[in-house]
């Protein structure tokens, strides 16, 4: 049996609604950062019946990938000002440090500017208590930047890509 390598770039999408806008963005962000890599793509909304069942045979699976990943765009629309808790049961079946190793961007979707500063209040904190490396600010969008997502998400990488790209070189020098 061959068995195939975990991505290196994973898209973690917490919206519960399955072929999401969300998801949408994430993959798209996912993409843009890859440069070349493979990409995978963990939906909770096609798993997520599985966080309080004794059935895991979708959620073990995707657990590791998660925690494999290299670099790890974590997506959520935004709900009640903070991410939902979809993300929030699936995040919460990693132990301390559980994601150590990766490094993760979080973001945010929101209907409008009030909630552009979630990702940063309550998103970039959970994966830092998880063990992930958040060297950016979170990438916060509204429903209008959809339309031209590519142009929102160059903004945020005038900012963001060196900081990347040094968490990157340095989650890969050996001990």
């Amino acid at each position: 049996m061959v068995q195939q390598q975990a991505p290196s770039v994973v898209a973690l999408v917490g919206n519960p609604r399955p072929e999401s806008r969300t998801l949408a963005a994430a993959t798209r962000v996912a993409g843009r950062l890859a440069e070349g890599e493979q990409v995978g793509t963990v939906d909770l909304a096609t798993i997520g019946h599985q966080l309080f069942t004794a059935d895991r045979s979708l959620l073990d699976p995707a657990l590791a990938t998660v925690s494999a990943a290299r670099l790890l765009v974590v997506a959520t629309p935004v709900y009640k000002a903070t991410y939902t808790g979809l993300l929030k049961s699936f995040l919460d079946l990693y132990g301390p440090d559980g994601l150590a190793g990766v490094v993760a961007v979080p973001l945010v979707v929101s209907g409008g500017p009030a909630h552009l500063l979630a990702g940063e209040v309550h998103l970039r904190p959970l994966l830092v208590e998880l063990g992930a490396t958040v060297p950016t600010r979170a990438l916060a969008v509204t429903e209008a930047d959809l339309a031209d997502l590519d142009a929102a998400i160059d903004r945020w990488l005038e900012r963001a890509a060196a900081p990347l790209r040094a968490a990157l070189d340095l989650a890969v020098v050996p001990a």
